[in-house]
């Protein structure tokens, strides 16, 4: 069979390896059933349904045809670099790297951090944008986490709140 779309077809092979991925590393956990969920049971069926997604986009990838084969471009290595850079940023931010004595930034130096270096994997920055954002992301963050689920996550640097 041919592949009429390659981008759908890549497509659903990342969903389909990501899903099956997901599924199988949610074995090590109980698993559970319906009725009395266990820690396993969320991620198992999350990688089932992603799988099966990849799955029909996959099919639909063989089936529909599209104008050229919708080829794969090239890399986009400015995103793919900012955007694994923001999330580094962040768990070392959040975290910290005792190993190197690298000190926890805390909660809201971390969702900054992301937000800026994220934000520069588009076609434009505009800062104060991108700050009113990140302060949103970080009150949003402080309600949810902080103050609703009562998590005990590190809000501010450690040298501030020792």
């Amino acid at each position: 069979m041919k592949i009429k779309s390659q981008k759908d077809f890549f497509s659903g092979v990342m969903f389909s390896v990501v899903g099956i991925a997901f599924a199988w590393g949610a074995t090590t956990y109980t698993v559970g059933n319906g009725a009395r969920m266990g820690p396993g049971y969320f991620p198992l069926m999350l990688g089932i349904l992603m799988a099966f997604l990849g799955l029909i986009i996959i099919f639909n990838s063989l089936v529909v045809e599209t104008e050229g084969g919708d080829p794969i471009g090239k890399w986009a290595w400015k995103p793919i670099f900012f955007i694994l850079g923001a999330n580094l940023a962040f768990g070392v931010l959040l975290g910290g790297l005792p190993s190197i004595k690298v000190p926890a930034m805390g909660m809201i130096a971390a969702i900054y951090a992301l937000t800026i270096i994220s934000s520069m994997a588009g076609e434009r920055f505009k800062l104060k944008e991108v700050l009113i954002l990140a302060t949103i992301l970080a009150v949003g963050s402080y309600l949810a986490f902080i103050v609703l689920l009562k998590l005990q996550i590190p809000v501010w640097p450690t040298f501030i709140t020792g």
